[in-house]
């Protein structure tokens, strides 16, 4: 299986992204070719840099004849070039907009990627008009999947932080001319690269604060910080943003899991430079690509999962039934019980909870709320799990659809889905295991077939 691994050690912005997939094989008249047909008055410069002595690609957009510039230059021009921002709020509220959906929301790490030009300060997109722009691109249709995923995503970021419905969204992080050029060759260039998975690193979020049209705001950016939700982040102690918005919408997107260096058969590399140049750390982010090793080529995953666990002696058994099938539809991935014998040889059940580290939280407070114990367990462990797709296969009841896990591109295990071979055994008052057995048959029919 060809997998990349991003190393956000510098983290991540949507320049940086598409430096490193350039210098890692991306041909530039892909990039070049996507921009000019989308007609929204870019152009891109690419260049070679060195940051701390690694040469690393960087890419420069410009957007109506002006290059893309580090937040805190644009906006100190701004305030200088407006008497600190109030002649240009009086002229938006003179033209209909609200000032404060039309600013930067782009906290950039390296350049202001959602920093109004002087074409955008009257006019800012929305999502209705990206996704315009993005479906008559001259792209595959499966880039435009990507690119609007992207988008929308960030967009569902920003809304929540501002208290807004996403289709109200109007602000230069997703309307910018810069940002859109970003996300669009972002999705177009990993669709050239052809790989089946990309694997992130934890995220280097940086520190300190940021200075925005909304004045003065903590690093990581509010919204980095809800599109980042499930990563795993940190920070080395440099005081300025490592990850924007529009970087943390692409892995949210395009990164199917988090984990160490993987196990890899390295092909190439490439590094996508920011613009600072950072003293003593090398502003990059490396793209990695490669085969991954036969222990871990058979479409096996690797996970983190929490691991919840709680003794139970003086539990209603009907009680216990209904918080199982809670904790289930609360997004659970399992679920189960075993018999203990605790303190004063009180018989009880050990409940055990598997969830995403994300979910943990929320499925430990129903653990309190539903059960009697006083206290929960947590830990984290590594769970390694086989591919698997459903097919549906039909009965003389009804369709039924099963679970088909590989390994290696075989077939491992294979099972008809319960609850669907018991509502159809129900219904027609057959069996439940003649469903079962007739929904095996007609899959086995249908592989040796």
């Amino acid at each position: 299986m060809r997998i990349a691994y991003l190393d956000c050690f510098s983290g991540i912005s949507g320049d940086m992204f598409l430096g490193a997939l350039l210098d890692a094989g991306v041909p530039a008249k892909l990039f070049e070719e996507t921009v000019a047909a989308l007609n929204i008055g870019a152009r891109l410069e690419i260049s070679r840099v060195n940051r701390s002595a690694i040469t690393a690609t960087k890419v420069d957009v410009y957007a109506h004849g002006e290059k893309d510039l580090p937040r805190e230059v644009f906006w100190a021009q701004e305030s200088h070039a407006h008497g600190h921002g109030e002649h240009r709020h009086k002229h938006e509220h003179e033209n209909g907009h609200d000032p404060a959906e039309l600013r930067e929301h782009n906290y950039g790490q390296t350049r202001s990627e959602g920093a109004p030009h002087k074409h955008e300060h009257e006019h800012g997109r929305g999502l209705k008009e990206i996704r315009e722009v993005i479906g008559i691109a001259a792209i595959s249709e499966g880039a435009k999947n990507t690119a609007l995923a992207i988008f929308e995503a960030l967009g569902a970021a920003e809304a929540k932080v501002h208290n807004t419905h996403i289709d109200k969204v109007h602000f230069h992080e997703v309307g910018a001319v810069d940002a859109m050029v970003d996300i669009i060759c972002a999705a177009v260039g990993v669709e050239a690269l052809g790989v089946d998975e990309i694997i992130c690193s934890p995220l280097n979020v940086g520190g300190g604060t940021v200075e925005c049209a909304h004045g003065v705001l903590p690093v990581p950016a509010p919204a980095t910080v809800e599109l980042l939700k499930g990563a795993p982040v940190y920070s080395s102690g440099i005081q300025v943003e490592l990850v924007t918005p529009t970087g943390a919408a692409i892995v949210k997107v395009l990164v199917k899991r988090f984990a160490p260096f993987p196990a890899m058969t390295i092909e190439k590399s490439g590094y996508g430079a920011g613009t600072r140049d950072l003293s003593g750390h090398a502003n990059v982010l490396r793209f990695t690509i490669g085969e991954s090793q036969a222990e871990y080529a058979g479409n096996i995953s690797s996970e983190t999962i929490s691991v919840l666990e709680a003794n139970l002696d003086d539990l209603n058994p009907q009680v216990f039934g209904y918080v199982v099938d809670r904790l289930l539809a609360e997004g659970a991935l399992d679920t189960f019980a075993l018999p203990v014998q605790m303190k004063k040889n009180r018989p009880g059940m050990l409940l055990t909870v598997l969830s995403k580290p994300e979910d943990a939280s929320r499925l430990t407070r129903i653990i309190f709320t539903e059960t009697t114990t006083l206290g929960v367990r947590r830990r984290e462990e590594q769970r390694q799990a086989l591919a698997r797709k459903w097919i549906t296969v039909a009965t003389r009841w009804g369709d039924v659809r099963l679970k088909i896990a590989s390994m290696n591109g075989a077939v491992t295990n294979y099972a008809p889905e319960y609850e669907d071979c018991r509502k159809l055994a129900a219904e027609h008052h057959v069996p439940l295991k003649s469903v079962m057995q007739e929904a095996v048959q007609g899959y086995l029919k249908r592989t040796q077939g």
